[in-house]
C-alpha cells in the first residue's frame, strides 16, 4: 500500500497471496476491535466480586464501569484525524499498546481509584483503535471486498458486545475479575503481531501541517460534557441532585444536578467547535474536522441512520441482563449464556450479508436488518415473563442479532463509501462518534424508562395490596436504587415475600416497556434509512 492509502496492483502470481495477506490482516484488525467492545460489557458481570474485592462503593463501582465509556467517546474524532496525519497503522497499535498496558494496571489494580484510573486510560486506547480499525479496512479493500470486510468488521461488534458478559461470567466465576482485564495481555499481543505483520500503513499526505489545538480541546470537553449527560443523568438526577457528587474531593449533597451543567458546557464546547472549525475551512488552515465531507450526501445522511440505529440497538444490553440476574436469578455465567444467541446471529448474518449485499443491495440488507431488530426487540417484549426461562427470549435474540450483523455492518460502508480515502480516518471518527453518542442516548433513555416503568408499577401494585403509601413507594425504590438487586433478599424473608414477587412482576413490566420503547426507536432508525435511500437515488 502506498503512502497515500491506495493499493497497488500485485505482480501476477503473487496476488493470491496477497489477497491472503489482506484477509488475514481483517481478521487481525477485527480482533482488536473486539477486545475493546468486549471490555465495554465484560466488566458489568464482574462489579459484585470487584466491590467484595477492593472494598469499594457503588458510587465507585458506577465509575469503574462509566470512565471507559466517557473517555472512549470524548477522544475518537481526535484518533481518527492524528491516524489521518501520521499513520492510521501506527495509531491503531499505539492504542493497543496504551489498552493493553492500562488493561494490565487493572488486573493488578489495589484499589478502586487505581482501578478507575486504569479504566480511564483503557478508554483513551479504545479510542484510537476503532475510527483507525475502519480508515485502515477503507484504505485497504475496494468494491465488492470492502463490503464484505466492513460486514466482518460490523458483525465483530455485534457479536462481542453479547459474548463480553458471557466471557467476563465465566472468568469471574472460575477464575477472578481480574482476568476480565489480564486475558488482553495475550490478546492484545496477537493483535499488535498480526496487525504489525499483516496490515501495510495509511495516511493522508495531503493534510495541512500544524496542529488544530482548538478544535481538539472544544471536541473533547464537548462530548465529554454530552455523554456525561447522558450516562450519569439517571444516577444523579436530570435537574436536582439526587445522590451526593464529588467533584476534586468536594462532597455535593444538594441543588443542582452535575448533569444539566455538563450538558450546557458540552453544547456551548461543540457550538464553538464547529465555529471554529468553519473558520480554520475557510482559512484553509489545520482543521480537525473538514466540514466538506457532510456535503457527501451517504456520509451526512448514513450518519443520521446510524445514530438513530445505534439508539435502539445496544440499549437493551443494559436491560436485559439485569431482567436475567434478578428476575429469574441467573447467575453471571447463565446470563452469559443467555445472550448467546445474540452472537451467534449476528456472526452467522457476517457471512450471509457478503453473499446478500451484492444481490439485492447494501441499503436494502441494511433496512432488512433493522426490520429484523425491531421485530426481535419487540417480539422479547412479548415474550418476557417473571416465570418464564430464557428459552423463550433465544428465538428473538437470534433475529435480534441477525439484525445487528446486517444493519450495523452494512451502514457502515453506506457511512464510508464516498469518503475519500485520504480522509478515511476523520470519517471514521465521525461515525464512530455517531454510533457511541447514540448509544449513549439509548442507554439514558432506555434506562430512564426502565426504572420510572419499574417504580410506578411497583409502588402501585404494593399499595393494591394492601401497604401504606409511604412503605410502598420506600420498597418500590429500594429496588429501583439497586437496579433490582434487593429482590432476592425480598424474596428470601417471609415478611416481604409478596413484595418480592410483586417486584418481579413490574421488574418485567419495566423490561417489556423498554424493549418496546427500543423497537419504537429502531422504527424511526428504518424510516431514516428509507429516506437514504430514496436521496441516494435523486
Amino acid at each position: 500500500m502506498t503512502s497515500t492509502g491506495k493499493v497497488p496492483h500485485s505482480p501476477t502470481g503473487t496476488a493470491p497471496a496477497a489477497n491472503r495477506r489482506r484477509w488475514w490482516g481483517l481478521v487481525a484488525i477485527s480482533l482488536g476491535v473486539s477486545l475493546i467492545i468486549v471490555d465495554s460489557t465484560i466488566v458489568n458481570v464482574a462489579i459484585p466480586s470487584i466491590i467484595d474485592d477492593l472494598h469499594v462503593t457503588s458510587s465507585d463501582a458506577q465509575w469503574v464501569q462509566e470512565t471507559y465509556t466517557l473517555v472512549f467517546a470524548s477522544f475518537l474524532l481526535l484518533a481518527g484525524r492524528t491516524g489521518d496525519r501520521i499513520g492510521r497503522r501506527r495509531v491503531f497499535l499505539a492504542g493497543t499498546a496504551v489498552f493493553v498496558a492500562a488493561s494490565v494496571a487493572a488486573a493488578t489494580a489495589p484499589s478502586g481509584p487505581v482501578l478507575i484510573g486504569s479504566r480511564l486510560v483503557q478508554g483513551l486506547g479504545g479510542a484510537m483503535i476503532l475510527p483507525t480499525s475502519l480508515s485502515l479496512i477503507n484504505a485497504t479493500f475496494r468494491g465488492r471486498e470492502r463490503g464484505q470486510a466492513f460486514a466482518v468488521w460490523g458483525s465483530t461488534i455485534g457479536g462481542t458486545a453479547a459474548l463480553g458478559p458471557l466471557l467476563g461470567g465465566w472468568l469471574t466465576t472460575h477464575l477472578s475479575w481480574r482476568w476480565a482485564f489480564g486475558i488482553n495481555l495475550p490478546l492484545g499481543a496477537l493483535v499488535a503481531a498480526g496487525v504489525l505483520l499483516l496490515v501495510a500503513d495509511s495516511r493522508d499526505d495531503g493534510a495541512e501541517r500544524g496542529v488544530d489545538v482548538p478544535g481538539a480541546v472544544l471536541s473533547v470537553v464537548g462530548f465529554t460534557g454530552v455523554v456525561f449527560g447522558l450516562i450519569e443523568g439517571r444516577a444523579y438526577g436530570w435537574w436536582q441532585l439526587e445522590q451526593p457528587f464529588s467533584v476534586f474531593g468536594a462532597r455535593v449533597d444538594s441543588g443542582l444536578s452535575p448533569v444539566p451543567v455538563a450538558f450546557l458546557l458540552g453544547l456551548a464546547a461543540l457550538a464553538a467547535f464547529v465555529a471554529v472549525e468553519r473558520r480554520r475551512n475557510r482559512r484553509h488552515r489545520t482543521a480537525l474536522l473538514d466540514l466538506r465531507l457532510f456535503a457527501v450526501p451517504s456520509f451526512r445522511n448514513g450518519n443520521t441512520v446510524a445514530g438513530v440505529v445505534s439508539l435502539g440497538e445496544f440499549g437493551i444490553l443494559f436491560s436485559l441482563p439485569l431482567w436475567f440476574q434478578n428476575v429469574l436469578g441467573y447467575s453471571a455465567f447463565q446470563t452469559g449464556l443467555a445472550l448467546l444467541p445474540l452472537a451467534v446471529g449476528s456472526f452467522a448474518a457476517s457471512g450471509l450479508g457478503a453473499v446478500l449485499a451484492p444481490r439485492i443491495g447494501t441499503l436494502n440488507l441494511v433496512l432488512v436488518g433493522i426490520a429484523c431488530e425491531m421485530a426481535g426487540v419487540a417480539g422479547i417484549g412479548l415474550v418476557l415473563s417473571p416465570d418464564g426461562s430464557g428459552w423463550q427470549v433465544s428465538p428473538f435474540l437470534f433475529l435480534y442479532g441477525i439484525g445487528v450483523g446486517w444493519a450495523t455492518a452494512q451502514i457502515t460502508g453506506v457511512v464510508l463509501a464516498d469518503v475519500p480515502v485520504a480522509q478515511s480516518g476523520q470519517g471514521s471518527g465521525i461515525q464512530s462518534t455517531t454510533r457511541q453518542i447514540g448509544s449513549a442516548l439509548g442507554i439514558a433513555i432506555l434506562g430512564t424508562v426502565l426504572f420510572t416503568t419499574l417504580t410506578a408499577d411497583l409502588t402501585d401494585s404494593l399499595r393494591n395490596d394492601g401497604l401504606p403509601p409511604v412503605q410502598a413507594r420506600s420498597i418500590a425504590t429500594g429496588v429501583q436504587y439497586s437496579a433490582g438487586t434487593s429482590i432476592r433478599a425480598l424474596l428470601a424473608q417471609p415478611a416481604t415475600h409478596q413484595a418480592g414477587q410483586r417486584a418481579r412482576e413490574s421488574f418485567t413490566t419495566a423490561t417489556s416497556t423498554a424493549a418496546y420503547t427500543a423497537a419504537g426507536a429502531l422504527a424511526l432508525g428504518l424510516t431514516a434509512a428509507v429516506r437514504l435511500k430514496r436521496t441516494l437515488r435523486t
